[in-house]
């Protein structure tokens, strides 16, 4: 008992106090009292939630590197932060929005709502564009989609959870089809990499390619490519619902995508081009040098280029002008150099292939109905979701590994699919998810987690979906009771604190000898 005490005291000394980090953080900012006062409450909010979110989620930061993220965010990316009252004239700058991001300038105008100033945080922390360019179109919609999906899954210990509940309310979120594609790819590959990609600073490593790798490892190449196509349709068709502008940049693409392919179908023509091209550069680089070496020569460029500028815009001296062709010089190499590599034939294909890709990018994006486009490939995705997730239960050994698919089915069926409507109300989807369901819990009872609560798997699944629509924080607190009242069979949850709730059942009778549980007697629902 004595050592017990020692260890709890030794905790309590050892951990870290991040109220007083913040602080110190704090002082060297000038950020206003109440910029101040609100993230000390952010700070105080996550400590008591994150235990609960943590348990939940399952595949998540710890809480540890969680509160160290957000300290360092605002110590090293957050210059200004400005609280404004709504309503006030200095909210006006907000344009009717809850809050302003300038990542360059590191400054972030918000008005005084705790979840809104952390995703402004969450948010200056990303580079825009995470997806390799190589990906055209698909590198900003893409880079769209993962960061705006991270930043609401950052804010979801705040928003979500308040240290003794679990509560989801749709019209808080920014996305609600941003943060359910980003939870599909969080649960499929895990934490890591997703993290690892928002965090990607200069897009060498093709994150995209990593997450098809990924799935592919997982889930076999015929799944990953199913879910790769769709991530891609989605993130276009996501982008021409928030961005309705992009479509005269993608008309434009597509202009000048077609011109090029043109080009490539006559490979005499386009080699002829280049040539041309490599030829002309070359002059350019000759007189260049000419024109360094010979005084004469020079003088005449700089007095022919002086007559051309204004005033402000005079080379001042020969020698100036010099170092400006070197520069010049230089450009024109590199471009040559790029022209060169084009004439090779291997490059010649691969441009061709880069191009064509491009234009399948492209032609994605001719959609008649965006809002129907994105309910079918929404629903595409949670099917192939789905398929992958019976992979997942499948895989599963031990029990560990099964009560964590478990929380994580639970926690996918109560995921928004839209303002009204949580995953497992989803009308479309309810032949897949009894599918998967089933599949989880004859697991579960083979692991011997579960008692088979009635000997008819119809009536088992009837009884124990519902275990998958309660937000009880810890499933092995849980205890239910089938009770009966005058409108039929109810399902009634209860845990070690006050959580009760009741759910109706599906079932016109339940006789006696097809239950294996006492009909209002009050039963653990792990073993």
């Amino acid at each position: 008992m004595q050592k017990n005490k020692e260890n709890n005291l030794f905790e309590k000394i050892v951990k870290k106090d991040y109220k007083n980090e913040l602080e110190e953080v704090l002082e060297d900012k000038y950020f206003g009292e109440n910029a101040k006062s609100l993230l000390l409450e952010i700070l105080y909010k996550i400590e008591t939630a994150y235990k609960d979110y943590e348990y939940i989620k399952k595949d998540s930061k710890t809480r540890e590197a969680y509160i160290e993220n957000f300290i360092e965010i605002i110590k090293n990316q957050c210059k200004t932060i400005k609280i404004v009252k709504p309503n006030s004239e200095e909210s006006k700058i907000l344009d009717n929005k809850t809050f302003n991001v300038n990542k360059k300038r590191g400054e972030i105008i918000c008005l005084p709502i705790a979840r809104k100033l952390l995703y402004a945080i969450y948010k200056i922390e990303k580079k825009d564009i995470i997806v390799n360019k190589k990906y055209s179109l698909l590198s900003t919609t893409i880079s769209n989609m993962i960061n705006v999906g991270s930043n609401i899954n950052m804010v979801e210990p705040l928003r979500d959870f308040n240290g003794w509940s679990w509560t989801s309310v749709s019209r808080e979120y920014e996305s609600i089809e941003y943060n359910l594609i980003y939870q599909n790819l969080l649960i499929l590959v895990g934490e890591k990499l997703l993290s690892d990609w928002t965090k990607n600073r200069d897009t060498i490593i093709d994150y995209l390619e990593e997450l098809g790798d990924s799935l592919a490892n997982i889930y076999g190449l015929e799944l990953a490519k199913k879910i790769i196509y769709i991530i891609n349709k989605l993130s276009i068709i996501m982008e021409l619902k928030v961005n309705p502008d992009i479509k005269d940049k993608i008309e434009k693409l597509k202009i000048k995508t077609e011109k090029e392919l043109a080009n490539f179908d006559n490979k005499q023509e386009y080699i002829k081009k280049l040539t041309a091209k490599k030829n002309k550069l070359a002059n350019k680089i000759m007189k260049i040098d000419s024109t360094i070496s010979d005084k004469k020569l020079l003088q005449e460029e700089y007095v022919k280029r002086n007559a051309k500028l204004p005033l402000e815009e005079k080379i001042f001296s020969m020698r100036v002008l010099a170092e400006i062709m070197i520069e010049e010089r230089e450009k024109l190499f590199k471009e040559m150099q790029k022209t060169n590599e084009l004439l090779k034939p291997k490059a010649f294909l691969e441009k061709k292939e880069l191009l064509q890709n491009d234009y399948k990018t492209i032609k994605l994006t001719e959609i008649e109905d965006v809002e129907e486009e994105l309910q079918n490939y929404l629903i595409q995705l949670q099917e192939v979701f789905l398929e992958c997730f019976k992979i997942k239960i499948k895989k599963a050994q031990d029990k560990s590994e099964i009560i964590k698919l478990i929380y994580q089915y639970r926690y996918y069926c109560l995921l928004p699919y839209s303002l009204s409507n949580n995953i497992f109300e989803v009308g479309k989807l309810q032949n897949a998810l009894q599918e998967t369901g089933k599949n989880i819990i004859r697991k579960a009872i083979k692991a011997k987690l579960i008692i088979p609560f009635a000997q008819n798997e119809e009536i088992n699944y009837e009884i124990v979906k519902n275990v998958f629509h309660v937000r009880i924080i810890k499933l092995e607190d849980l205890s239910i009771k089938i009770i009966k009242e005058k409108e039929g069979y109810f399902i009634q949850f209860f845990d070690d604190k006050a959580f009760d709730q009741k759910c109706k059942l599906n079932v016109d009778s339940l006789d006696k000898k097809i239950l294996n549980i006492k009909i209002n007697k009050k039963v653990k629902f792990f073993e």
